[in-house]
């Protein structure tokens, strides 16, 4: 054992846990320019509220709407495409859940994740809800990755040091972030690489 064991996972859930469907095929369904839909949800003045809880959901989608009416030409196609964006298929990554599962024999796994208030009610959806240890929802703590709260937050969760985190998301800045804290970091680009991360945090073995 040495002084960088792993003795947590801080995982993050979109694009690495859990995956969207192309947010393009909405815009093209509703005769907009790709990436229409994405600039209007994800901007930084609309997402980072949402993300932080000083709105719900509901009122970050509804706010949505509204930016979208303009571009669309009315509320109501604008509340359309909101809508269409709200049914929008999301999975779970198979080979992912199967070796966070694996390192969850070891150590606590967390999930931590720039959500909504909506986001408790999407894991259990998926089954999620108890496929891990902890959630780290950012929407209950009021500051979003990567604000070092987050991680400092998520660690002290898992009653371990930073030091001794593995964390993995899938936006190099939000790892860069970790690294930062002494974390070890993990830019998720597939489940090999998750693989190997796992391994040489002494996690998992790879045959």
């Amino acid at each position: 054992m040495t002084d960088r064991q792993i003795r947590a996972v801080l995982c993050d859930l979109d694009g690495v846990l859990r995956i969207w469907g192309d947010l393009a095929e909405v815009d093209a369904a509703h005769g907009l320019p790709a990436g229409t839909v994405a600039g209007a949800a994800f901007r930084s003045e609309r997402l980072l509220p949402a993300v932080t809880g000083l709105v719900t959901d509901e009122q970050w989608r509804a706010a949505v709407a509204d930016d979208l009416a303009a571009v669309c030409g009315s509320a109501e196609r604008g509340r359309a495409v909101a809508a269409a964006w709200g049914r929008q298929p999301s999975w779970v990554d198979p080979e992912v859940l199967a070796l966070l599962a694996e390192a969850r024999r070891s150590v606590p796994v967390l999930l931590v994740s720039n959500g909504t208030t909506r986001l408790e009610a999407d894991l259990a959806a998926l089954g999620l809800d108890t496929a891990v240890d902890a959630v780290l929802n950012t929407a209950r703590l009021g500051a979003a990755k990567p604000d070092a709260r987050v991680y400092l937050a998520a660690a002290a969760r898992a009653q371990v040091p930073p030091a001794h985190c593995l964390f993995v998301d899938d936006s190099a800045g939000n790892v860069a972030a970790a690294e930062a804290l002494g974390m070890r970091g993990h830019h998720h680009r597939g489940a090999a690489g998750l693989r190997r991360a796992l391994a040489d945090g002494g996690l998992l073995t790879i045959p």
